[in-house]
């Protein structure tokens, strides 16, 4: 079985079961071992790998790191493990920084069974770098992830071109949040650039204003087309019988299409509120503008809503009474930040103690 039917086994299991995988140890039995595994490491083989790895550290006596991962007797993984529940911090990786600079490893991964962030020392030899180089969610995988995940299998495993590609995948992930912030809120440099490149005169506050609102539209229409030509192009391409009536653009953009981060979204906050009430009460339904996550499948029982049709900018909307408020996130890791108020909802909604 090769990596990507592993993974794609595994996607399944998360999004079935990630509600219920509210501890470390479940989230370690049920997600992080069978990734391990899915790399080509034998989990039940002690000296490939090792759980509750200990290396004393300075004054730090008895710490352990969930897992070490040897290659001929050296360590080369170091993973640290959170439950399913948590969202990922760089308080979480402590451990890992310290035992980064005392033992052989070169690659450090902090998870909670869902998402995974893989770290080097792509700054500074020897020490554990503060931001991720590459990280993915299991419950949204995507292709290019698996493509990235297949250089750190057992067979594949080379650390000077994971630190080599290390270094570009993060200035790409850099680059990737300032296209975002660009084409959702274009800065001022930005606006005058392309502003100079199509208008006579002098850029006034107005001029500016003005084209910093034609930027976003015409971002989001550019975008558009070209998924609208990838589409036409793919439809055109298949063998589609003469009889058979063929759905134009307009009317495939009016369907409502659930997207895996949508889906995601949703196993996150039904997770939390598996700490308050029955999962099963919590449903998901979709519209166009929305996705609406309901108490009871009851509309009137709004919990949350996903506004994820943006292009770049995603929102995350709580409820007070009738009151929505709308919340940027740029992560579904994010979401975890709001379980009080979705706790506080609940109580709302149905009574529930916290």
């Amino acid at each position: 079985m090769d990596l990507a039917t592993r993974l794609a086994e595994l996607q399944k299991r998360t999004i079935e079961h990630r509600e219920v995988l509210l501890t470390e140890e479940a989230a370690k039995t049920a997600l992080v071992m069978p990734f391990i595994q899915a790399l080509g490491y034998d989990v039940f083989n002690p000296s490939e790998v090792i759980p509750e790895y200990t290396c004393d550290v300075g004054t730090k006596k008895g710490e352990k790191v969930d897992y070490a991962i040897c290659d001929s007797g050296k360590v080369k993984i170091l993973l640290e493990c959170k439950p399913a529940s948590s969202a990922l911090n760089l308080n979480h990786a402590s451990q890992l920084f310290r035992y980064f600079s005392v033992t052989d490893a070169r690659l450090a991964i902090l998870t909670n069974g869902v998402v995974f962030q893989f770290y080097s020392d792509v700054e500074a030899p020897n020490k554990m770098d503060d931001k991720p180089f590459f990280s993915f969610s299991m419950d949204a995988l995507k292709p290019t992830d698996v493509r990235t995940i297949e250089k750190f299998s057992k067979h594949a495993f080379d650390i000077e071109k994971i630190v080599q590609e290390a270094g570009f995948l993060k200035l790409q992930s850099l680059l990737r949040k300032e296209l975002e912030k660009e084409f959702s809120e274009p800065s001022e440099e930005f606006v005058r650039m392309m502003a100079s490149r199509v208008h006579e005169g002098r850029i006034t506050s107005q001029v500016r204003e003005n084209f910093s609102k034609l930027l976003t539209n015409s971002i989001s229409s550019l975008i558009r087309d070209l998924v609208n030509e990838r589409l036409s192009s793919a439809l055109n391409a298949s063998t589609i019988p003469e009889e058979a009536p063929t759905a134009s653009i307009e009317e495939n953009e009016a369907e409502i299409i659930t997207t895996p981060e949508e889906i995601s979204g949703f196993h996150i906050v039904q997770a939390i509120a598996a700490k308050h009430v029955n999962p099963k009460r919590v449903v998901m339904r979709d519209a166009k503008s929305y996705c609406a996550i309901l108490l009871d499948d009851n509309n009137r029982k709004s919990l949350a809503r996903l506004h994820f049709n943006g292009i770049t900018t995603k929102y995350f909307g709580t409820f007070a009474g009738k009151d929505e408020t709308r919340h940027n996130i740029s992560d579904l890791t994010d979401i975890y930040q709001f379980a009080d108020q979705i706790a506080t909802r609940l109580k709302e909604l149905d009574g529930v103690s916290e």
